[in-house]
């Protein structure tokens, strides 16, 4: 069995995080290509590696003198090292970064730098080989990932390397400039390398015990989720469940690659294991909730509105050539409902209603601001009947307005519009409905 281990700031904040890390490595014999971020934080008040870099290259291309924050980089770095007992000099590697900030390399380079560093550590701690993810991650010469040729660059290097840690969120352009992925830099690399290995598993360590049915700030002691799917994870992330950013998705999920999410600090728990398709029955009929605050809805009603023909169209034009992308579309026979991020829509919103008015004359237009989407997810849903009879009755027994219900074709998911002031009661309401008490 291979598998990729990707550590996440958190987990790697300090030396002490740092053996947690090395402990779980050792473990087992499979996990042998290792992804690690840069050093987060060690206490709420800290600042992130990655941040006090940005700091010390703004510095830097103002012309400043910014040796007093790179000492105070390159002091994180040496408490990690003299922490771990290590030989290790990384002075080096620290002029080069000073030369290259002084002939402003560019921010990209300057944010890689603290994924690079710590890569140096983690090779030298676990006695594995540095591969500079520069020379195995690639981009275009327009700043595009260039997944194809990154597969075939970094299988070639692996199959020669039988362990070797390979820093998260960079890669390089054709001619060697450093380029970051934009968000889960980290996470992505991991799956890269995963695809690239044809590993058997992605395990991706961070400081929470996988998925949780709900957010743990309105539902407490949400159950955690054992096993959810590629489909289900896309849902929920999109309505604001955030634990793995969904571009690291891709790259496994093409090669059938299950991501295990674990928790550094917790490694026994098993956290949640993300699949492309399972047989594997929920716990419940619902795998978990998800939402989002402000949203408006434009409620456009026409009598025959059915019958003429691009109707929809024209409607959706007008929000496209006002930049404004919208999230759910509910109609009825003379009724077609838009709904919008409100902060998108707020400053357009005169210009928007008169262009819908000359596009496809409705008899009026209404909106409503200050809603909330919730989505409730779940491949248990296909089989059971009743799942929105049963939201409308607890929400009526809440007294909990429903402005919109909306399923999707899968059969995979129910969005659900409440105001925003009855947002997390909702929630609250939703999930003690499917989860039985015992659970909860």
């Amino acid at each position: 069995m291979i598998k990729v281990v990707k550590f996440g700031g958190s987990s790697l904040a300090s030396a002490e995080q740092f053996k947690k890390v090395g402990n779980i490595i050792r473990e087992e014999e499979s996990r042998k290509y290792v992804v690690p971020s840069a050093p987060g934080k060690r206490f709420s008040e800290d600042t992130k590696v990655t941040d006090m870099l940005y700091k010390c290259y703004a510095e830097a291309e103002e012309g400043k003198n910014f040796d007093k924050q790179l000492k105070a980089i390159k002091e994180r770095y040496n408490e990690i090292i003299k922490g771990l007992g290590l030989k290790l000099s990384l002075e080096e590697q620290f002029e080069t970064i000073k030369k290259n900030f002084e002939a402003k390399a560019g921010k990209d380079y300057a944010a890689s730098r603290g994924e690079y560093l710590n890569g140096i550590i983690m090779a030298n701690y676990l006695g594995y080989q540095f591969i500079d993810a520069a020379n195995v991650i690639c981009f275009d010469e327009n700043g595009e990932f260039d997944s194809e040729k990154t597969n075939e660059v970094c299988s070639e290097k692996l199959a020669a390397t039988e362990n070797a840690v390979i820093p998260g969120f960079y890669g390089a352009m054709p001619n060697g400039k450093v380029k970051t992925f934009s968000r889960g830099g980290s996470d992505v690399t991991g799956s890269i390398v995963a695809r690239a290995i044809k590993a058997d598993v992605y395990e991706n360590w961070t400081d929470v015990s996988g998925f949780l049915a709900a957010d743990p700030r309105i539902v407490k002691n949400p159950k955690p989720i054992k096993v959810i799917t590629y489909r289900e994870l896309r849902e929920l992330s999109y309505m604001g469940a955030s634990v793995l950013h969904e571009s690291a998705i891709f790259p496994v999920r093409k090669e059938g690659i299950p991501i295990n999410i674990r928790n550094t600090n917790a490694p026994q728990d098993p956290g949640t294991m993300i699949v492309e398709t399972t047989c594997n029955r929920p716990d419940c009929v619902i795998t978990g909730i998800a939402g989002k605050k402000g949203f408006v809805s434009i409620s456009i009603d026409k009598d025959m509105m059915n019958s003429e023909i691009g109707f929809g169209r024209k409607v959706l034009q007008v929000f496209e050539d006002n930049g404004i992308s919208f999230e759910h579309m509910p109609s009825g026979i003379d009724t077609m409902t838009v709904f919008v991020h409100q902060d998108e829509f707020v400053e357009k919103e005169q210009k928007v209603l008169a262009q819908l008015h000359r596009a496809v004359n409705p008899d009026s237009i209404e909106l409503e601001s200050d809603l909330a989407l919730i989505a409730v997810v779940g491949r248990g849903m296909k089989n059971n009947s009743g799942i929105a009879a049963n939201i409308f009755s607890a929400l009526a027994k809440a007294k909990i307005n429903i402005k919109m219900i909306d399923q999707g074709s899968s059969e995979l998911n129910i969005i659900i519009g409440v105001r925003n002031r009855y947002f997390e009661d909702a929630i609250k309401t939703i999930y003690s409905v499917f989860v039985p008490e015992e659970e909860q």
